[in-house]
C-alpha cells in the first residue's frame, strides 16, 4: 500500500489525510503539538472555554463533503446551527447595525438606519455573487499553475468575464462608490481583514467575501468551532490514520537521480520515515527554511508582504451583556488610520476596531452560569520585532476604556480571568511566521498569482496545503486546498 505523511495536523493537513486515506493511501501525520487543530484549536480556562482562532464558520459543505466522501454521514460526527444574524457592529456616533442573515431584513435595517438604502446593499451583494460566479472555479478550486487548469470552458468563460471582478481598484474605493454612508463603506470593507489584508490596498475583487455569509450563511458548531477539528480528527482515526503528536519534523527527505528529484519521506529525531507523498501543512517560509534548507528556496516568493496578525485577549466574564451577541464588532472611528497603523508604521493605534466572540450566548457550557467567555481580538502588524510587552499593555487599555464609552459600562470590574495570545505566541503555537494568520497578504491585484502552488515544480510527490499556499486562509479555503490536491493535481498510486 502506498504511504502518504502529514506533515502538520492543522484543518487542511487534516482535511488532506482524509482525502489520502480514502484514496486508499496509508497515511500518518506528523504534529509538533500535543493537540490538533493547528489555528483552529481551543483554550480552557478557569471554568471558560474559548475557541482560540476562527470563530466564524461559513462554507459548511466543505466539511461535510469530506464525510461523504468517506461514505459518513456527517451527523454522526459533526452538528451546526444556521443563525439568524451574523454580527452586530457599535459606532462611535451611537448608531447599532444588526447584520442579520437575511438579506432583506439586513437591507431594511440599513434603510432604517442609515444614509444608504436598501437598493445599495441589494446591488452589492449581487456584485458580490457576480465575483463568485466569476472566481470560484478558477481562482479558488483549481491551481492556477499548471496549463490544464486554463483548458475548462468555465476557465475560458471567467478569462472574458475579468473585467467583472474588480480587480483594478482598491476595496474602499469600490466601496465609496457602492454606498452614500461611509458607516457602511467601513462595515463592507472589514471583509478585508478576513484574509489580513487592507481594504485601502487590497483589490475590490475581495468583495467576495460577503457573498459567502449572506448567500451560503453563516454558521455555529453545536460544540464550538474546535468540534470541527474533533469531528475530522476522528473522521480520519476511522479511515485508519495515524496521528503522531509531539512529533516535529525537523527535513524533507528527498532524492535526486538521472530523472530528477523525488521525495522519499521525512527525518525526525534522526529517524527517516518513508513515504511515496509528503503533503506540509507547514507555513511554507518554515517548510522552506526549516524542512527544505539544503534545497534553493523561492526568494521573491518567500519575501512577500506578510499578512497582518492579531492581538486576542480571552476574558472570563462574571456578568452577561445582552447588548452583544455571538460576532460583534466595535469600529474604528478612523479607520484608515487604523490600517495605517498596522501597514505602514507596523504598531497598533490607540483606536483600534475591536471584535468580540461570546460562544456562550449559544453554548451555555462555554462558561459558567450567568457568565461569559469573551474572545476579543484587534488587528495588528505581524511581528517584526516590535515590544509586543509594551504594545499589549497600552493595547488593552485603549479597548477597555473604548468598551466602556461604547457599552457605558465599566467592563474591566467583570475579568475574572485571562488568556493572551500575540504574534510571537501564534508563531511558536501554530507555525505562522511572524505570527501572521494568512500566510501573504492580498494588498494587490495579482496576490491570488503570488500565492506558492499546491505543489512542488521541483520535488515530485512533495504537496502543499494551508492557509500560507493557494488559494489562501481562513477554513474554507484552507479545506479548498487540500480538495486541490486530491482533485486537481491527480495524485495516482505509484
Amino acid at each position: 500500500m502506498p504511504k502518504a505523511i502529514i506533515i502538520g495536523a492543522g484543518i487542511a493537513g487534516i482535511a488532506s489525510a482524509i482525502r489520502m486515506a480514502v484514496k486508499g493511501y496509508e497515511v500518518e501525520v506528523f504534529e509538533s503539538n500535543s493537540y490538533p487543530g493547528g489555528k483552529l484549536a481551543e483554550i480552557n480556562l478557569h471554568g471558560f472555554r474559548f475557541d482560540a482562532g476562527p470563530s466564524l464558520f461559513t462554507m459548511p459543505q466543505y466539511v461535510d463533503e469530506l464525510f461523504a466522501l468517506a461514505k459518513k454521514n456527517p451527523s454522526d460526527y459533526f452538528q451546526y446551527d444556521k443563525l439568524g444574524e451574523i454580527c452586530r457592529y457599535f459606532y462611535e456616533d451611537g448608531l447599532n447595525l444588526t447584520a442579520w442573515t437575511d438579506i432583506n431584513k439586513f437591507a431594511d435595517e440599513i434603510e432604517q438606519k442609515t444614509n444608504s438604502s436598501a437598493e445599495e446593499i441589494k446591488k452589492f451583494l449581487n456584485k458580490s455573487e457576480t465575483i463568485y460566479s466569476v472566481t470560484h472555479k478558477v481562482f479558488l478550486e483549481r491551481t492556477l499553475h499548471k496549463l490544464n487548469s486554463y483548458l475548462h470552458w468555465d476557465t475560458v468563460k471567467s478569462v472574458f468575464r475579468f473585467g467583472q471582478i474588480d480587480a483594478f481598484r482598491t476595496q474602499s474605493k469600490a466601496n465609496e462608490a457602492f454606498f452614500n454612508d461611509e458607516r457602511i463603506v467601513q462595515l463592507f470593507n472589514r471583509y478585508a481583514t478576513y484574509n489580513g489584508s487592507n481594504p485601502y490596498q487590497a483589490p475590490a475583487t475581495l468583495n467576495v467575501i460577503p457573498h459567502f455569509e449572506y448567500h451560503f450563511g453563516a454558521f455555529l458548531p453545536k460544540k464550538g468551532m474546535y468540534s470541527i477539528t474533533t469531528s475530522l480528527v476522528k473522521l480520519a482515526e476511522d479511515l485508519g490514520v495515524k496521528f503522531q503528536f509531539n512529533t516535529k519534523v525537523e527535513e524533507i527527505v528527498f532524492k535526486a537521480d538521472g530523472r530528477g528529484i523525488k521525495v522519499e519521506g521525512v527525518r525526525n529525531n534522526g529517524q527517516i520515515h518513508k513515504a511515496n507523498f509528503v503533503i506540509s501543512n507547514l507555513d511554507i517560509w518554515f517548510t522552506y527554511k526549516n524542512l527544505l534548507k539544503d534545497f534553493k528556496a523561492p526568494k521573491k516568493l518567500l519575501s512577500q508582504q506578510r499578512s497582518s496578525s492579531a492581538l486576542i485577549f480571552y476574558w472570563g466574564m462574571k456578568n452577561e451583556y445582552p447588548e452583544l451577541g455571538l460576532h460583534n464588532i466595535l469600529f474604528a472611528e478612523n479607520y484608515k488610520a487604523e490600517f495605517d497603523s498596522i501597514w505602514k508604521e507596523q504598531t497598533i493605534c490607540s483606536d483600534p476596531t475591536i471584535y468580540i466572540n461570546i460562544t456562550s450566548k449559544h453554548i451555555k457550557a462555554d462558561a459558567p452560569k450567568g457568565c461569559e467567555n469573551w474572545f476579543v481580538m484587534i488587528n495588528v502588524p505581524a511581528n517584526n520585532g516590535q515590544n509586543w510587552d509594551e504594545f499589549i499593555i497600552k493595547a488593552k487599555e485603549n479597548i477597555i476604556q473604548k468598551l466602556n464609552r461604547i457599552l457605558k459600562k465599566n467592563i474591566a470590574d467583570d475579568i475574572v480571568c485571562e488568556q493572551i495570545l500575540d504574534p510571537r505566541s501564534i508563531e511558536i503555537k501554530t507555525g505562522s511566521y511572524q505570527g501572521s494568520l494568512y500566510g501573504n497578504s492580498s494588498n494587490n491585484q495579482f496576490a491570488a498569482f503570488l500565492r506558492h502552488p499546491n505543489f512542488s515544480s521541483k520535488i515530485e510527490n512533495l504537496y502543499f496545503c494551508g492557509g500560507s499556499v493557494h488559494p489562501g486562509g481562513g477554513i474554507p479555503l484552507a479545506l479548498l486546498s487540500a480538495k486541490i490536491i486530491d482533485d486537481n493535481l491527480k495524485l495516482t498510486k505509484s
